[in-house]
């Protein structure tokens, strides 16, 4: 294709089984005029071979061989290399509905916008063939201003929809421009998206559903146990607290909002202390929660947050009075659904 206008981004590592499935979804896109970059983090499996058994039959798609370096290095060797008016980031165990291209190149285009955001489908498998279906959106909107934006912002946080590079397109001169990479780090895609909003103009959102964000894989970086959860979760809810002080808009809406945000992370840290490939001794997990459900922000989080559900709300209450112990027991509850029943985990999770 001698002039894409869609560059499309995806990064490969270990994911033999699936990462047919996501090419082939891109190839039945209703939308043809686009490039796709497929690049190869150094997989030890077969998955780049597939990609080039792709490419061979497909001049749109470009595979790029490189040694391992994550992710996000792979995304930032094709953002250089992409040609595109406009870029999409895609995930290589993923897939993707037939019109969303079509339909995010007409949202853009029809309102000179330079970010789309869609709603998107979790697909948590609980057998081989069966799942449970959540359905992240909101109602349409074309912003009117940035101001406009910036005052709505947290509803879209609040539904997820701004975490995530592959529910958006987005303008390829703004990226350019703003000299916007993705961070060496993991969990990557929060810190970019923030990047991209900070000082973002133009926004659209359709409350379409076009992504199948898939939970099944064991080895995913979002069933990992993570030693450093609690440290990144103090980092990224620095850098909301900082966005919101840039952007300098305000209201008790919005704090609620980051309250609610950040004390429902801190119920997934410390899940993760009780997690069963935690290492600590028991003693060491009770020291950790202790720790953590004592700091000043997670106590005044605790106290702004208005939980959504009842389970919520019974789940924070020993966080709200610092009860180590039943706070301890609790989370073992949780880990312990979490480990061997994905379906009600996924159910209640939802619902939360």
């Amino acid at each position: 294709m001698s002039n894409p206008k869609v560059s499309i981004i995806m990064p490969v590592y270990g994911v033999e089984e699936y990462v047919g499935k996501a090419i082939e979804s891109i190839q039945a896109q209703t939308y043809k005029n686009w490039e796709f970059f497929c690049v190869d983090d150094g997989t030890k499996d077969r998955s780049g071979i597939i990609c080039d058994e792709y490419a061979a039959k497909d001049d749109r798609i470009i595979v790029i061989h490189k040694e391992n370096g994550g992710a996000p290095s792979a995304r930032n060797v094709a953002i250089d290399k992409a040609v595109g008016r406009y870029m999409y980031f895609l995930d290589s165990d993923d897939w993707t509905e037939p019109t969303m291209l079509e339909d995010m190149v007409k949202l853009a285009e029809d309102n000179n916008l330079q970010l789309v955001v869609s709603g998107y489908y979790i697909d948590t498998y609980y057998t081989d063939t069966e799942k449970f279906v959540q359905e992240q959106f909101v109602e349409d909107k074309i912003y009117a201003s940035q101001q406009e934006f910036r005052e709505d912002a947290h509803r879209l946080f609040d539904q997820n929809l701004l975490y995530t590079p592959w529910n958006k397109l987005y303008c390829a001169d703004y990226i350019r421009d703003n000299k916007l990479y993705y961070p060496q780090t993991f969990w990557d895609d929060f810190p970019f998206n923030l990047s991209v909003v900070k000082d973002i103009e133009r926004v659209g959102v359709t409350s379409k559903k076009y992504y199948h964000f898939i939970r099944k894989r064991a080895e995913s970086e979002t069933a990992k146990y993570r030693p450093d959860m609690y440290d990144k979760r103090e980092e990224e809810a620095g850098w909301m607290e900082e966005l919101y002080k840039y952007w300098k808009v305000d209201s008790s809406e919005i704090q609620e909002f980051l309250a609610r945000r950040y004390i429902e992370r801190v119920v997934g840290c410390i899940e993760n202390i009780t997690n069963k490939n935690c290492t600590l001794s028991r003693k060491e997990k009770m020291e950790e929660i202790k720790k953590i459900i004592s700091t000043p922000r997670a106590q005044r989080a605790s106290r702004i947050a208005e939980p959504n559900s009842i389970m919520m709300k019974i789940i924070l209450f020993p966080i709200k009075h610092r009860f180590t112990v039943l706070t301890y027991l609790e989370s073992c509850v949780i880990s312990k659904v979490k480990s061997s029943n994905t379906k009600v985990f996924a159910t209640l999770k939802a619902n939360r």
